[in-house]
């Protein structure tokens, strides 16, 4: 049986940006993050069996406090995390929006993802 946790619409504002104004201003950004487990049995209902989703968002929520200029050294960061630190995961996603990056026109987000 596939199973995975997840965080969905995590938002930080953080600052990341290659440019020096971005890195000073900061932006909004929404994570959606999961892992898929190995194995899951709930027949003694132990949180042990399983990763723990709070945790998912801690990992988000410190690699977002280190500011970096590509989005993608974030993403990066966060998804070898959760290899390093879950044994009992077999792949994960990690996907980050920057909500309305500056580029000279509208746009709504930029996005980044990447997976295992």
């Amino acid at each position: 049986m596939k199973t995975t946790v997840a965080i969905k619409g995590a938002e930080f504002h953080a600052y990341h940006g290659y440019y020096e104004v971005e890195r000073k201003t900061g932006n909004t950004f929404i994570i959606d993050a999961e892992v898929e487990l190995k194995t899951f049995d709930s027949s003694d209902d132990n949180i042990g069996d399983t990763v723990n989703y709070e945790k998912l968002f801690k990992i988000c929520e410190s690699e977002m406090d280190k500011t970096q200029k590509l989005l993608e050294t974030v993403v990066f960061n966060i998804i070898t995390r959760f290899k390093d630190e879950f044994s009992n995961v077999t792949g994960g996603k990690v996907k980050m929006e920057k909500i309305g990056p500056q580029l000279g026109g509208k746009v709504a987000k930029a996005v980044v993802e990447m997976e295992f």
